[in-house]
């Protein structure tokens, strides 16, 4: 007789209450610097800063931690943006030719930016719509006249257009066409030709009835708006860029075309036909790119600022990116690295003042924003607090550090300005709004590995991600090129006179240089860094310099194994000899493994000073304190030849497609040819289980959900042996009355090796050496890749990091019940008693077709509602972009959130988890996503604008929201997503009984909780393969029996 086997009742209030407390999805802010940045603008009353990008998102930046976003509603390039001064509202320019108005208004105490209106230019009355050119009122520049009211269209067409602000009603009978100003244009002038598009719009700073009009073949036009009427013609004869008036409405500049830039006298006895005073070709004579964009600021101690984008010798810089600050004498071309987009000077706007004396300039290049000190000498860079570019190297690994203690934080700060002195005296330009949010409770570490071998070390505490230090390893090798850091490497004779500024250099010396993977021990301060080619470096933080002679052991992790030859690339060579460090991190031994494939795995252990590492071809373990290899273990199955390779083989991706092609063809062949043994058991078992997964039970009862079947893996998959994780654990391995340090190790092919590890006291490190024993091996059935393994005490709990207890960090684990261990492979999570590695508790992804676990990680949810309750849960990220909370070690299923899109592979693959429910995943090659799993973790911007709207102080747009709105994202909109959307972050409607009711004494996990999941069984059947080496054979076959009855035994629920 058949009996279904029912979970316990599907809806549980009270459980449901505790998950509203624990578990609420929102993605909060954007760390790094944004993406295809397009255009910039600045406000100097609020002192804040826009960038809008090409994803047409516009990011409003002020003080550190005052953040707004907004996405428009269509994927389309921010041209141009431009703010409405001391108001709070932006105006921006897409490509399409709409104009949208943004606002940032004040709700529930918090200031908040959303799109209130839009506006497209509708073309030009009387003329035939159907037959001229669209581009004819494509707008090309935009001017917000200083009262506020008013903005001007300039057009392709040479039209110039009023839009009332901030209805964005367009004002026709203001419009102004380009007939009515030739009618004032000489006809020697003339020629027959068109003035072309608008160019440049520039209000008189002296008197705002006066608008100076640059079109693109040269003219500029004084128009005065109140009388319609020209005022003066300045007949240039190169194509227009750029305009720029001086503060007093005296003097004009304009930049051009051939490299040029031109200086105009407007007086009040100037004729209406003005000519240039002085025109000059900066770094001519030779022809020279054109200058984009030109400013002109006075100076009260003397001498007037000309700043221009551009104007390189075509022929020999004009690959170059510059600004140029000309100041008298002194001129310096900043020599960036990527695109310039824009600048702006922060100056004195008051009106009675009769100088600029501008104090910084803020130069938007593609890869990077750098601000220059213009008021100290030498005009150095004041460092950013934020919008670092995290890619100033191409990003290859991440580490997140909860909790770091204060004493580690202070060294890592140290480190860091003694690396970089502050040169500049000036403070931060951009200061607008007051940050809200309260002050981190705990300090947060975001390490980055970088393709060019360097750690950087970021604050990931805030909202704001600032850079503490930067590690580097290049000058430990000898490599192709010598690394050279400075950042001024001009001669004093060269010109242009460059100075290189910025941090964003995507070169790198050496692919081999590249950073894999990254751990650090915050108790110790010793971290390890792993690399490409197969560089194991220890470091440990000093600080002091230092000179000393690096310790180099060879590993081979082949084990002198036959018919294997490696084909990739070589290792790195250290240099010898003494080699000087700066205070900071600095190596204390290299382990190089060969053959020097990429590290895919590592792992420290301050406390027993060791650290394991693994590659494609095998793991070792290495004492670091006795500068001695423990162990090194080949995992390579006798046709794992892809593995010898290296990561840049051409033939590695055809001879796997072509397997794998053959492999299918053959498998549908077999399949269609087998034949059951209908009298063998395991038929019998899934004829059964058929049975049950096609009946349907009460609708009222939550039942199992039926799980996919899972294809097992061939053995000689290529790349079986690459080991995907590896962990230390204190623990029972030889019997459940002796526990011990063990290491633990798992592979591609689902193949797990656990090692008992003898270690010696803290006193006899130096007398007595480490020893590895092997004490069981794991196959995992179905050979799916291994992604994590976590040891569990006997409450179910991780067991504390290492120096956590001794301390009183940390609860010391439980070493009284009986331990277990969590194994994360990439179809399922299985939990496993120990010593016996017996099946406990099994959960597979069924969710979709195609479903694979990437990410993994232990996270500790605290509740809102209730200060002392947590629950220790597993997150998982899968292949879809999904999130999965499961409890542990009951593996049940709390909630599911769609996280990063499916098709994004680099987001997925960079994704990590902190130990207290946030994570960070890329979401393009300059900016980390951050989001929250859990209800009371939660780091996003907070923060006040405080405004002065001459016109009203009302929301234009709809902002009777039910909810604060969460950020528009250039990924997406922040929302609560899945089965949580409905629920409020926190029940704050209970009572203070109910509170204390919904928390039980016993965690839901708890071994002593008498409702237990039973080993999930629903699926086809599955049995591991044990091998025990620390028992005697009699016992061994005993044990492997046991497993073979306990999985009977759970059949016998299925099947009676």
């Amino acid at each position: 007789m058949m009996k279904f086997r029912f979970r316990r009742q599907g809806h549980d209030p009270q459980r449901e209450k505790i998950k509203q407390d624990l578990f609420a999805f929102n993605k909060t802010v954007e760390h790094g610097f944004p993406n295809q940045p397009s255009s910039l603008a600045f406000d100097p009353k609020l002192r804040i800063m826009a960038i809008g990008t090409k994803s047409g998102a516009v990011k409003i930046y002020g003080a550190p931690g005052v953040e707004f976003t907004g996405l428009h509603r269509e994927t389309a390039t921010v041209t141009q943006i431009h703010f409405l001064p001391g108001q709070g509202r932006l105006l921006s320019l897409l490509d399409d030719n709409t104009l949208h108005l943004w606002e940032i208004y004040q709700k529930d105490g918090y200031s908040h930016l959303e799109e209130t209106r839009s506006f497209l230019l509708p073309g030009r009355p009387g003329f035939d719509s159907a037959n001229s050119p669209p581009s004819i009122t494509r707008v090309t520049v935009i001017l917000l006249m200083s009262t506020c009211d008013v903005a001007c269209l300039g057009t392709e067409g040479g039209g110039i257009y009023f839009l009332e602000l901030p209805s964005l009603a367009l004002l026709e009978d203001k419009s102004l066409y380009q007939d009515e100003i030739l009618q004032s244009v000489p006809e020697d002038y003339k020629c027959g030709k068109a003035l072309g598009p608008v160019e440049s719009l520039q209000e008189h700073p002296q008197d705002p009835t006066k608008i100076l009009i640059g079109f693109s073949r040269g003219l500029m036009v004084l128009w005065n708006k109140s009388t319609r009427e020209v005022e003066h013609l300045f007949l240039g004869n190169q194509q227009l860029e750029s305009v720029s008036w001086e503060r007093s409405g005296r003097t004009v500049v304009s930049s051009h075309s051939d490299g040029g830039y031109a200086v105009w006298s407007v007086t009040e006895g100037s004729p209406k036909t003005i000519q240039p005073v002085t025109s000059t070709i900066p770094y001519g004579p030779f022809p020279c790119k054109a200058i984009n964009k030109i400013v002109w600021q006075t100076c009260e101690s003397g001498g007037h600022f000309i700043i221009f984008s551009g104007g390189m010798p075509r022929a020999s810089y004009g690959d170059r990116h510059c600004v140029t600050i000309l100041q008298g004498q002194t001129l310096v071309t900043l020599d960036f690295t990527s695109r310039v987009i824009d600048f702006f000077t922060v100056y004195d706007t008051e009106v009675e003042e009769e100088f600029d004396n501008p104090t910084a300039l803020v130069a938007l290049v593609e890869e990077e924003l750098v601000v220059i000190d213009l008021q100290t000498p030498g005009w150095p860079t004041i460092p950013a607090p934020y919008l670092a570019p995290l890619h100033s190297s191409a990003i290859t690994c991440s580490y997140h550090i909860s909790n770091v203690p204060l004493k580690l934080w202070e060294r890592i700060i140290s480190a860091g300005e003694q690396q970089s002195p502050r040169l500049s005296s000036g403070n931060w330009p951009i200061i607008g709004g007051r940050n809200l949010a309260q002050e981190p409770t705990q300090r947060g570490l975001l390490l980055t590995g970088h393709e060019d071998g360097t750690v950087r070390f970021w604050d990931a505490s805030g909202v704001s991600l600032k850079p503490l230090y930067k590690l580097g390893t290049a000058h430990i090798f000898q490599t192709d090129c010598e690394h050279n850091d400075s950042l001024n490497q001009s001669g004093d004779e060269e010109w242009p006179p460059f100075r290189k500024v910025g941090c964003f250099d995507p070169y790198s010396d050496d692919p081999r240089l590249g950073i894999q993977k990254i751990v650090l021990c915050k108790y110790t301060a010793k971290m390890v860094v792993a690399g490409t080619a197969g560089q194991v470096l220890v470091m440990e933080l000093n600080d002091e310099k230092s000179e000393q002679m690096i310790n180099v052991a060879v590993m081979d992790l082949l084990q002198d194994r036959e018919g294997f030859t490696w084909k990739g690339h070589d290792r790195l060579t250290p240099k010898n000899g003494s080699l000087p460090f700066a205070q900071g991190f600095q190596p204390a031994a290299l382990v190089q493994c060969m053959p020097p494939a990429a590290v895919t795995a590592v792992t420290l252990h301050s406390e027993w000073n060791l650290v394991a590492f693994g590659t494609s071809h095998g793991f070792g373990l290495y004492d670091y304190y006795r500068r001695n290899p423990v162990l090194a273990r080949c995992t390579l199955h006798p046709n794992d030849s892809l593995a010898m390779e290296g990561p840049l083989s051409r033939v590695k991706s055809l001879k796997k497609s072509l397997r794998q092609s053959f492999r299918r063809i053959r498998k549908s062949r077999v399949s269609g040819k087998k034949r059951v043994n209908a009298s063998s058991p395991s038929s019998k078992v899934q004829e059964a289980n058929a049975q049950l997964a096609e009946q349907t039970g009460p609708h009222d009862v939550e039942m199992t959900p039926v799980q996919r079947r899972i294809e097992p893996r061939s053995a000689d998959d290529s790349l079986s042996g690459v080991v995907r994780c590896l962990c230390f654990a204190d623990t029972f391995l030889r019997d459940a009355a002796h526990h011990g340090p063990t290491m633990w190790a798992g592979t591609n092919s689902g193949l797990v090796f656990a090692y008992a590890l003898e270690v010696p006291s803290q006193e006899k490190f130096s007398e007595r050496s480490i020893e590895a024993v092997l004490g069981k091996e794991i196959q995992l059935m179905h050979r799916a890749p291994v992604v994590s393994i976590a040891v569990l005490d006997g409450r179910g709990n991780p067991l504390p990091e290492p120096y956590e207890v001794s301390r009183d960090l940390a609860k010391a684990p439980d070493m009284q019940g009986s331990h277990s261990v969590l194994i994360a492979s990439e179809e399922q999570f299985k939990v496993f008693t120990l010593p016996k590695v017996s099946a406990k508790t099994k959960f597979k992804l069924t969710a979709h077709e195609g479903c694979r676990v990437r990410k993994v990680a232990l996270v500790n949810f605290a509740s809102v509602a209730c200060e002392d309750y947590a629950e220790n849960c597993l997150a998982c990220l899968t292949n879809l972009g999904d999130i999965h909370v499961f409890t542990v070690p009951g593996l049940r299923p709390q909630v599911h959130y769609d996280c990063v899109r499916k098709e994004d592979i680099s987001g997925i693959a960079s994704c990590v988890f902190t130990k207290h429910g946030q994570g960070f995943y890329l979401i393009s090659p300059s900016e980390f996503e951050r989001f929250s799993l859990s209800t009371r973790n939660i780091t996003e911007p907070l923060c006040l604008l405080d405004l002065n709207r001459a016109h009203d102080t009302t929301c234009l747009g709809n902002c009777n929201f039910t909810a604060t709105p969460k950020l528009n994202q250039a990924n997406g909109t922040h929302a609560l997503q899945g089965s949580e959307a409905n629920h409020s972050p926190a029940s704050n409607d209970r009572t203070p009984d109910e509170h204390q009711a919904s928390f039980s004494p016993t965690p839901v996990d708890s071994p002593n909780n008498s409702i237990d999941t039973p080993l999930d069984t629903t699926g086809e059947i599955t049995a591991e393969e044990v091998k025990d080496y620390l028992v005697p054979s009699e016992e061994t076959e005993r044990n492997l029996r046991n497993v073979t009855e306990d999985e009977a035994r759970s059949l016998g629920i299925l099947i009676k």
